[in-house]
C-alpha cells in the first residue's frame, strides 16, 4: 500500500536531544546521530521486508529521512523491499497503512511518532501479529515487547538543557528568553519546556518571560503570528529557543518586518533557507547569535539498527535515545551549510553523501 505524498509541512515531531554539550549528564545516556553502530552485524540473512509510515510526510525533511533509510538499508543485502506511506495528517490512514503492511506480511514497520500515544492500539496489533513494530522520533507511554518492538527516540528534555546552557552562554547570563513549542498539549514541546526551565535554573538573570512555550502548531504562518505578538506584548526579547526550524525562521522574518533586532536564535531541525539567510546576513555584519542542532533525519538509521537487532534476536549496544549534532554555533564560529541549488526546507545537515543528498532535489 503506498499513498500520495501530499505537498504539505510535515509536523516535524519535536521530541529531539542534542549533543552540542556532550558533558552534560543528561546527554551521557544518548548517541549522537553521526557517530552509529555498524548495521552489517545485525542484518542477518533471511530476506527481510520493510515500511516506513509518515504521518505528516511530502515535505523535503520526510523525503531525507525515507532516503537515508534506504541508505542505511541498502548495506544489508538481505533487505528485499522498502515501501513507504504518507497518511496525509489523516491518523486513520495512518493505522489503516499499519494495518496493510502487517496484513501484507512485512517484516519490519517503521512509523514516525506524529500522533503519539493514540496510535498505540495499531502499533500493539501489529507487534502481536508477529511483526518488528518500531514507532520512533517521540517518547511513548507504551510498553515494549507488549505495545511494540523497540521505541527509538529523541531526548526532549535533553535539547532544552543544553538550549538553556547555549543562551547563557550567548547572553553572558543576563537578559529575558521565550520559547517557541508546536501545537497546545504537545508532549514533546512539553518536555523541550521542561528541560529548558531546568537548565535555565543555572542563570538566575536570565528571565523567562512566558512558564509555558509558545504555541506555532510547527506551522510557519503561526508561528509568525505569534512572534508579532512577542513583540507587542515584550519590549526586549534577547532569545528565543524553538524546537522546530521552520518556526524559527518564520520568527526572524517577523521580527525583520517589526523592524526589531533579532534575538539569539536557538533552534533544532533547520532548514537551507535559514542556513543561507545566516550565512548572508554574517556578510553584511546583520547576523544574530545562533545555534542549530541537527542530523535528525539520521534518527531513522538507530531506528532501523535496533529494529534488525530485535527481529534477529542480536544485541545491539547502542542506546535507544539520539542527539543531533551542532552544526552551527555563533560563538565557536561554526557556520552552517548553504545550498543554492537545494530546495529552501532541504536538511543540508543529512548524514547522505552529499551526491546522494543533491540528487533529490534534481
Amino acid at each position: 500500500m503506498k499513498m500520495k505524498l501530499l505537498k504539505k509541512i510535515g509536523v516535524l515531531s519535536a521530541a529531539c536531544a542534542v549533543a552540542a554539550l556532550a558533558s552534560s549528564a543528561s546527554l551521557a545516556q544518548s548517541a549522537r546521530v553521526d557517530q552509529g553502530g555498524d548495521i552489517k552485524p545485525l542484518c542477518g540473512t533471511n530476506p527481510i521486508r520493510i515500511a516506513l509510515i509518515d504521518g505528516y510526510g511530502g515535505d523535503t525533511w520526510r523525503k531525507i529521512t525515507l532516503a537515508e533509510l534506504k541508505d542505511e538499508a541498502s548495506k544489508c543485502s538481505n533487505i528485499s523491499d522498502i515501501q513507504y506511506t504518507d497518511a496525509g495528517g489523516d491518523p486513520q490512514a495512518y493505522n489503516a497503512a499499519i494495518n496493510s503492511y502487517s496484513a501484507q506480511g512485512f517484516d519490519i514497520i517503521f512509523a514516525f511518532t506524529d500522533f503519539g500515544d493514540a496510535a498505540t492500539p495499531a502499533y500493539r496489533s501489529a507487534f502481536q501479529a508477529g511483526v518488528t513494530m518500531v514507532p520512533f522520533f517521540g517518547v511513548l507511554k507504551g510498553k515494549p515487547g507488549v505495545d511494540f518492538a523497540v521505541n527509538p527516540y529523541q531526548d526532549s528534555i535533553a535539547i532544552g538543557k543544553s538550549f538553556a546552557e547555549w543562551v547563557g552562554k550567548a547572553l553572558n547570563g543576563k537578559g529575558n528568553v521565550l520559547m517557541l513549542g508546536g501545537p497546545a498539549g504537545a508532549s514533546s514541546s512539553a518536555d523541550f519546556m521542561k528541560g529548558y526551565k531546568e537548565g535555565l535554573k543555572e542563570f538566575p538573570d536570565l528571565k523567562l518571560l512566558d512558564q509555558n512555550y509558545i504555541t506555532t502548531n510547527w506551522n510557519p504562518a503561526d508561528a509568525q503570528k505569534a512572534a508579532a505578538g512577542l513583540i507587542a506584548k515584550y519590549p526586549q526579547i534577547d532569545a528565543i529557543a524553538s524546537d522546530f526550524g521552520v518556526t524559527s525562521l518564520a520568527t526572524i522574518k517577523a521580527f525583520e518586518q517589526a523592524g526589531v533586532k533579532v534575538p539569539a536564535m536557538a533552534a533544532i531541525a533547520t532548514n537551507n533557507e535559514m542556513n543561507c539567510k545566516y550565512i548572508n546576513q554574517l556578510k553584511d555584519d546583520k547576523a544574530w547569535p545562533y545555534l542549530a542542532l541537527d542530523g535528525s533525519n539520521g534518527d531513522i538509521r538507530f531506528a532501523l539498527r535496533h529494529a534488525l537487532a530485535y527481529h534477529n534476536k542480536l544485541e545491539n549496544k547502542e542506546p535507544l535515545g539520539v542527539v543531533p549534532y551542532v552544526f552551527a554555533d555563533s560563538t565557536a564560529d561554526v557556520k552552517p551549510k548553504c545550498s543554492e541549488t537545494a530546495p529552501p526546507d532541504a536538511d543540508m545537515s543529512s548524514l547522505l553523501p552529499p551526491e546522494k543528498l543533491e540528487a533529490l532535489f534534481k
